[in-house]
């Protein structure tokens, strides 16, 4: 795949991540569509990445199938698998790998060095909080939610002080700046 993501890429980023998670991970696959229609949403705020936006909103979650799940951090799992099995394009691997503040899950998990030396962060703070607002404002069943509501899920489903419940409850500020940033713009666009 090139650098430019276009209709066809968005397919096949649909096709992967449906392969990778339909049927072992149904839950985690409704998640991801619901995090792909979020996207498609905010088209208009990614402008020409629009399609990377919404193919790195499918495939975030990825990294969780089973087959996958190599060092149990979805994130770098899914970024090596999309990188090294499908040679996909570079920044959509790089929002996999950090989607939703992922570099301090990293840490909490002893990966950070791996992460950053794999996949250097996206400097594309628009394209960066817009997968935050996406993934962030989508249930674990794919419906829309509020920020706050989602951390306040992802506390109770994974439990406070568990790695994902220390991580989310660190990286909160950070998602809701995120969202608010995203939000501000959606508030500014004419109806």
């Amino acid at each position: 795949m090139g650098q430019m993501l276009v209709d066809e890429d968005w397919n096949w980023a649909l096709r992967v991540a449906e392969r990778e998670l339909g049927v072992s991970l149904p839950r985690r696959w409704a998640h991801s569509q619901g995090v792909a229609r979020a996207a498609e949403r905010l088209a208009h705020v990614a402008g020409k990445d629009a399609g990377l936006l919404v193919a790195a909103a499918v495939l975030h979650d990825v990294g969780y199938a089973p087959r996958l799940a190599v060092t149990g951090f979805h994130p770098l799992d899914g970024a090596r698998f999309l990188r090294d099995e499908h040679h996909a394009d570079g920044r959509l691997v790089r929002l996999v790998a950090h989607h939703s503040f992922a570099l301090l899950e990293a840490e909490e998990r002893g990966l950070q060095g791996e992460l950053e030396a794999e996949f250097p962060l996206l400097k594309d703070q628009r394209l960066v909080d817009a997968l935050v607002w996406c993934d962030m404002t989508t249930t674990p069943t794919g419906e829309p939610t509020t920020a706050e509501q989602r951390v306040a899920e992802i506390v109770g489903r994974y439990g406070a002080d568990s790695v994902v419940g220390r991580f989310i409850r660190r990286a909160s500020p950070e998602i809701f700046a995120a969202v608010g940033r995203v939000e501000t713009v959606l508030a500014a666009q004419p109806r």
